[in-house]
């Protein structure tokens, strides 16, 4: 059982008992509260707001033997950031992994902060991994892109629907060209219908020079990734690919084997096992959609052009399907791409895997 002590200020003066602690933070836009659990089962709790000087407040509560938990929400990296060197370890919680916060059944500040500093101190708290800048910068333009294109996709079909119900029969693919933009907006429909035409071409074209701007962007910060050059010498792997890629991986050896990158990616089959039965389900789709998105395009590029790949997709085609296989060869590419990032491999001739010198 923890106990709870907590003098007139809220917390332990800094010069009384350094022994080593476990602090949970429960972390919001505006404050913090903190539980501060010793190594006899003491426990004491204080809020402190986000401001410069509460801040420094909190940083002088710690102590440089102190263990640190907080969950990674949008302001952690910055927190983090700020307190970083003044203990010891700082762990970063995955929040999808860590759900006995999220199923609490007493929701509160200082519960959080409790559960925290609890499993901190048993050492069963789920990291998330932490990326250098430049990895989560990249990785937000191409979220961002991602947003966008979803965004067109969706006015696309808005506009091919009404010109449906209008009787006007038109491949959507037409819909990605000025040229097929400017054809309809000839159309001869009903003045509501042309009015909802007009104003959503005008959204598709705004959406459109935005996404050519964040596609050289993208292109721009990616290419100075490290690993980059790695990437766009295997043949399906493009510039933007490249660099979505390395923005979802990061440091590549903060994964032992690829193994690890397989379940990163979400494309490992669910395991269920009772008894002496082994059921492998589906992929557990863990992870970035958006990475295995790329990952499955790549690879329907890749397979054009190595005969390894395509002779292992069409193997696994003729069993299982052309679903299955996709994600199979997408397995195999990352298994790949794995090999390449780690041992610095540059290829000259990727369909017969020859390396440059």
């Amino acid at each position: 059982m923890l106990n709870s002590t907590l003098d007139r200020k809220g917390f332990k003066p800094n010069g009384e008992d350094k022994m080593k602690r476990y602090v949970g933070v429960d972390l919001h836009t505006n404050s913090l509260t903190a539980c501060y659990l010793d190594s006899e089962g003491e426990m004491y709790f204080k809020t402190y707001q986000l401001t410069p000087s509460a801040l420094r407040c909190f940083k002088q509560s710690l102590h440089s033997e102190d263990e640190l938990a907080v969950e990674s929400t949008g302001n952690t990296e910055f927190f983090v950031g700020e307190i970083e060197q003044v203990v010891s370890r700082i762990v970063i919680v995955n929040p999808r992994q860590f759900k006995v916060i999220m199923k609490s059944v007493k929701k509160t500040d200082k519960n959080d902060a409790k559960t925290l500093a609890y499993f901190l101190s048993k050492d069963m708290l789920p990291e998330s991994r932490r990326k250098s800048k430049a990895h989560q910068e990249v990785g937000s333009v191409s979220q961002t892109r991602d947003k966008f294109v979803k965004s067109r996709t969706y006015f696309m079909n808005k506009v091919h629907g009404i010109l449906n119900s209008s009787g006007i029969k038109l491949k959507k693919e037409s819909l990605g060209t000025e040229k097929g933009l400017s054809r309809i907006l000839e159309f001869e429909l009903s003045e509501i219908a042309q009015f909802e035409i007009e104003e959503l071409i005008k959204q598709i074209r705004l959406l459109n020079e935005s996404i050519k701007r964040l596609d050289n962007k993208l292109i721009e910060v990616g290419s100075q990734l490290k690993g980059h050059k790695n990437l766009v010498s295997i043949k399906g792997i493009g510039d933007r690919s490249a660099a979505i890629l390395l923005s979802i991986i990061g440091n590549i050896k903060d994964f032992s084997n690829e193994s690890k990158l397989f379940a990163y990616f979400g494309i490992v089959p669910r395991v269920s096992s009772s008894n002496e039965t082994t059921h492998h389900g589906r992929i557990t789709k863990r992870g970035s959609k958006l990475g295995r998105t790329t990952l499955v395009q790549c690879t329907l590029i890749a397979i054009r052009y190595s005969p390894y790949l395509r002779k292992f997709y069409d193997r696994i085609k003729s069993k299982k399907g052309s679903g299955k296989a996709i994600i199979a060869t997408a397995k195999k590419l990352l298994g790949i791409i794995y090999q390449t990032l780690k041992n610095d491999w540059v290829f000259r001739d990727f369909a017969n895997f020859v390396l440059a010198e």
